[in-house]
């Protein structure tokens, strides 16, 4: 048992000052300084400097740990012209980037306040990196195949990955299973993972609705990735409709990564079945997709949160970052309301969306905190400079653990 005592706590719906906070792995008791003392008196006290802020750990719920090695090989500015560019780079970006490139990026993620993530795993090559990273992981194992002559194939390939990452199974390592996309995956596999996922109680992902591409070739078999399939796939119409592909997912709440091109029908489906989308806006600006309507998700109380996605769309992994440029990319929200839903976004409503114990200082959470160096008392406006100032984080502690300190 170890106490800290900042001069600030933030709550999910106050900031307090005079309270100190008594934890192992996860939080004890919250209460005067005082009061703590009386209960622990052979706990070692940690006293914080004057202005500092503990707040929730970050949860960075969608990212590709794999292609960490990007920085300039990639397209940026148009959905179709980054993917072939993928395609083009793919040996390179993977075979540039061995575990220690997966674990930098790991750490980079703990510098900047990310206590859990949930990681995007294509190949299975990030496993190692993920399991020996100091945050609490859901290591989603991803499917990814169209065609039905290969579904057996890519299925036990599938497999294979997942049984690996559950024989390392542990208390802050969790796998789990991602759907790619509807266009990239047979409904067939889907079936199966489905299968899976419900009589293990897994976690699930999946990209949905990402480019006005994926809109014209499931709804028409047309657009942009005509061409890309009956080169690359010798296909020339989907393996599925959107509706057909959510409708796999209408009994397991499920993780919707992107969403910026559905329709009003889809997004009711979504709401219907509780899932979650996952905002994603620099990836989305990069890429040459549309902003996330957040407006229209907020009238249906569609439950949405925010990640970083991989560095092969994004230029850091940073949640704080990433808040400042969904702040000024919504422009019509409502800047303090907005500021706070942020926040939400990679806290509590991203710890709820990932099954964890975390995303608030509460007693009985898990002990994921972060220190913030504040530069004065914090205001009602709190949220906002949060996002805007990029305070300095001194201290990272991830299960009670103290994982950081500057």
């Amino acid at each position: 048992m170890q106490i800290i005592i900042p001069h600030f706590i933030y709550f999910k719906d106050r900031i307090s000052t005079n309270l100190s906070i008594a934890f192992d792995k996860t939080i004890e008791k919250i209460a005067p300084i005082e009061e703590l003392v009386a209960l622990y008196p052979d706990a070692p006290i940690t006293t914080l400097k004057e202005n500092s802020l503990l707040m929730p750990g970050l949860i960075n719920a969608h990212v590709h740990i794999e292609f960490s090695a990007n920085k300039t090989q990639l397209s940026y500015g148009d959905f179709m012209h980054w993917l072939y560019s993928v395609i083009e780079n793919r040996e390179e970006l993977i075979g540039g980037c061995d575990t220690n490139c997966m674990q930098k990026a790991c750490d980079n993620m703990l510098s900047n306040g990310i206590t859990s993530f949930g990681a995007i795993s294509s190949h299975g090559m990030d496993l190692d990196a993920c399991a020996n990273a100091k945050q609490n992981v859901v290591y989603f194992n991803e499917l990814i195949g169209s065609q039905a002559v290969m579904a057996d194939t890519l299925f036990q390939d599938f497999l294979s990955r997942l049984d690996a990452s559950k024989s390392i199974q542990r208390e802050g390592f969790y796998p789990a299973v991602a759907i790619h996309s509807p266009y990239s995956v047979h409904p067939i596999l889907i079936k199966k993972a489905l299968e899976i996922v419900k009589n293990e109680n897994l976690k699930l992902t999946a990209h949905f609705m990402e480019s006005i591409a994926e809109r014209n070739w499931l709804d028409e078999s047309s657009g942009d990735f005509t061409k890309f399939f009956k080169d690359l796939l010798k296909q020339d119409k989907n393996v599925c409709d959107a509706e057909e592909f959510l409708e796999h997912f209408n009994t397991q709440e499920t993780l919707l990564t992107h969403v910026t091109n559905a329709t009003e029908k889809e997004l009711e489906t979504i709401k219907k079945h509780n899932h979650t989308i996952i905002h994603c806006p620099i990836s989305n600006r990069l890429l040459g997709n549309p902003t996330l309507n957040i407006k229209a998700i907020n009238d249906k109380n569609i439950k949405w949160i925010v990640a970083t996605d991989g560095l092969s769309s994004n230029y850091k992994l940073d949640l704080f970052e990433e808040m400042k440029i969904s702040l000024f990319m919504h422009s019509s929200a409502p800047l303090l309301e907005f500021a706070q839903a942020l926040i939400d976004g990679v806290t509590i409503n991203a710890a709820e969306a990932l099954g964890l114990n975390s995303g608030e200082i509460k007693e009985g959470k898990n002990a994921d905190m972060i220190v913030l160096d504040l530069d004065a008392a914090p205001t009602k406006e709190l949220a906002i400079h949060l996002i805007l100032q990029h305070y300095n984080i001194s201290q990272v502690y991830i299960n009670g653990k103290l994982e950081k300190e500057a």
